[in-house]
């Protein structure tokens, strides 16, 4: 989604919305919360308090209306009823089955929740010092988490990364091969964005940045004699990050049509850039995400621009056997979440076995 539409849909949640959420809204934008998150949190808050209007929870009229003491009083049992109306509740699905949303959602909106139940009786502070209440219902309520051993998670990452000789061969495909698929009218469209496209994948796998921190990119965060960028981590912590020579080229080939094709000019800060009807504007992760799809489709398999910072991970733990330094170039403060790449490279288990 755009910037600007998404700005556009918040400022409607938030017309809607009780005061108290709007206080968490303006604390959470100063941690800083990302904009994207603040607006699927508003998402859920809006699914939860049209529940307890329709559950007749609240006897408010409207969400606006819904005061903290229904929040306050909400028991075990009333967060219980949520879950399984989300659960069974059809119309939220798009699939065939019509067997309510799926739990990564659930657990996606019980986050939401307890995010602002946090807000409301640990983090706020009344005249007096004192948050708006104490009892915090959500402290009660557990989320379902899938069972999967790393081992499974890994094996069943590893079909979707490009290691090995398939990062370059993924961008050579991107650049020599793809448009031998398209009709002359799409060539028009794939010839103008060819070279954007191509850095941002090449970024991407030779970074591992996140997608939110690649569309923020601003021009002045580059060093390319360097090849180090700088970016801002979740919860708004500045970072440089190591870029491998390889993507180089790619990102040389971008800058140098950036002005002309996409009719930058110096207040245009945004590095990655759209052009509609002479107007640029910085990428929105949608389009990248749009644009990861297609090629990787074509190319292998269909892939996200999560599971490219998935290869790189992979390709410099590989490299390097160190869960330290790919926590630091991912920007992990520790080396848990990394134990996920020496699954998926288990050459050596493998080999092991083989000798038995």
């Amino acid at each position: 989604m755009r910037r600007e539409l998404l700005l556009e849909k918040i400022e409607e949640y938030k017309a809607i919305m009780p005061w108290y959420v709007l206080d968490y809204y303006q604390s959470k934008l100063s941690v800083p919360y990302s904009f994207t998150t603040l607006y699927e949190y508003l998402k859920e808050y809006k699914r939860f308090f049209d529940w307890l209007i329709d559950a007749d929870i609240s006897d408010a009229a409207k969400i606006a209306d819904v005061d903290l003491s229904t929040l306050e009083h909400l028991t075990k049992k009333d967060m219980e009823a949520f879950v399984l109306y989300l659960r069974e509740r059809p119309s939220l699905n798009t699939y065939s089955t019509k067997s309510g949303v799926s739990q990564t959602t659930i657990n996606r909106t019980l986050s939401a929740l307890s995010s602002l139940y946090k807000y409301l009786t640990e983090e706020v502070e009344n005249d007096q010092g004192e948050p708006y209440f104490y009892r915090n219902v959500m402290k009660k309520v557990s989320t379902k988490k899938k069972k999967e051993t790393l081992a499974s998670r890994a094996e069943n990452i590893k079909q979707k990364l490009f290691l090995g000789d398939e990062t370059m061969e993924f961008l050579e495909y991107v650049d020599n091969e793809y448009e031998n698929l398209l009709s002359n009218r799409a060539k028009s469209s794939f010839r103008k964005n060819n070279e954007r496209d191509l850095a941002i994948i090449a970024l991407l796998l030779a970074s591992g940045v996140r997608l939110s921190e690649a569309v923020n990119l601003d021009l002045k965060d580059l060093n390319l004699k360097m090849m180090v960028i700088e970016v801002t981590r979740k919860g708004g912590k500045r970072d440089s990050v190591n870029v491998a020579g390889f993507a180089k080229p790619y990102i040389e080939n971008y800058l140098a049509i950036r002005k002309d094709r996409y009719k930058a000019e110096k207040q245009d800060l945004a590095f990655f850039l759209t052009e509609y009807r002479g107007v640029p504007n910085r990428i929105d992760a949608s389009s990248i995400e749009k644009m990861v799809a297609k090629y990787s489709q074509d190319f292998k398999i269909r892939v996200t621009p999560h599971k490219l910072r998935h290869t790189l991970a992979t390709r410099l733990y590989d490299a390097t056997k160190s869960q330290v330094l790919v926590s630091h170039q991912l920007g992990h403060a520790s080396t848990q979440v990394t134990d996920l790449y020496t699954h998926i490279v288990n050459d050596e288990q493998k080999n092991a076995l083989d000798k038995l």
